[in-house]
């Protein structure tokens, strides 16, 4: 179903996405991830607004947080104030908080937020993923790969 836009707001849908995770890392493997949010960080995230450029996922006394994450305040008149860049607690089970956190100590692997969208009941999920950083060159021959299947892509539609 097609994402449903009502005066600027997202019901369901991705409402921020980092776009440069995948430029940067390698994803190895996704998860979905519940997170913990305030009545007017939900308002803020609606209306797209959030930023994860700069967001990571890390351990905090055995739990899994989001880091660095910008949402910023509803400026609807909401009573209620909130921290824009406040650490949020992310929702899962414990099998899969050790196997993230597992996953993430070995050499060269983190969990990056990959994107916080609404599911079709409207509750906001973070996608996270176990990701590997990438050199510079690496960077540039993922960039001439996709640019080869873009090429050929096109050819092969040209020809019939």
């Amino acid at each position: 179903m097609a994402e449903k836009r009502k005066s600027g707001m997202i019901s369901h849908g991705i409402a921020a996405q980092n776009r440069k995770a995948r430029y940067d890392y390698t994803i190895k493997e996704t998860v979905e991830a519940g997170i913990i949010l305030k009545g007017p960080e939900v308002k803020s995230l609606r209306l797209g607004r959030a930023t994860l450029t700069e967001a990571w996922a890390g351990e905090r006394d055995g739990e899994l947080w989001l880091q660095g994450c910008y949402i910023p305040e509803y400026q609807g008149g909401v009573l209620s104030r909130f921290e824009p860049r406040a650490p949020r607690k992310l929702l899962l089970h414990r099998k899969q908080v050790d196997q993230l956190l597992g996953a993430a100590g070995r050499d060269g692997m983190t969990l990056v937020p990959l994107d916080i969208h609404f599911n079709e009941r409207g509750i906001a999920k973070v996608l996270l993923g176990v990701a590997e950083g990438r050199k510079k060159a690496d960077k540039r021959a993922a960039v001439a790969a996709r640019d080869w299947q873009r090429d050929k892509a096109r050819l092969l539609r040209m020809r019939g």
